[in-house]
């Protein structure tokens, strides 16, 4: 199982954990990636029906954090304006957008 973040723009988002099965995160966070935002998971799925199945099922297992044994992804929500920072779409290579690292 693979851990996924999701983060949303809600003024009461609590970053929430949910445990993925290998399948379900190999559909939000392909090629190696770990940020994912809703809208292109979507619009890259060639099944949405499958996604929609797997949503549904990660969705269960929610984590609380203290059992957590790391992050492998996070998904965004509603946050486009986060999409610069990732143009990878791996968090290791955040930059900002003139291209400089963030870290």
């Amino acid at each position: 199982m693979k851990n996924i973040q999701v983060i949303d723009g809600a003024l009461n988002c609590v970053y929430d954990i949910f445990a993925a099965t290998e399948q379900e995160f190999a559909l939000i966070f392909p090629s190696g990636q770990d940020i994912a935002f809703i809208d292109d998971v979507y619009a890259a799925a060639p099944d949405a029906a499958a996604l929609d199945k797997a949503f549904d099922s990660l969705w269960t297992r929610r984590l609380a954090k203290a059992q957590a044994m790391g992050i492998h992804g996070q998904l965004f929500y509603g946050l486009d304006e986060k999409k610069p920072f990732y143009p990878s779409r791996r968090d290791e290579e955040a930059q900002n957008p003139d291209g400089s690292r963030l870290r």
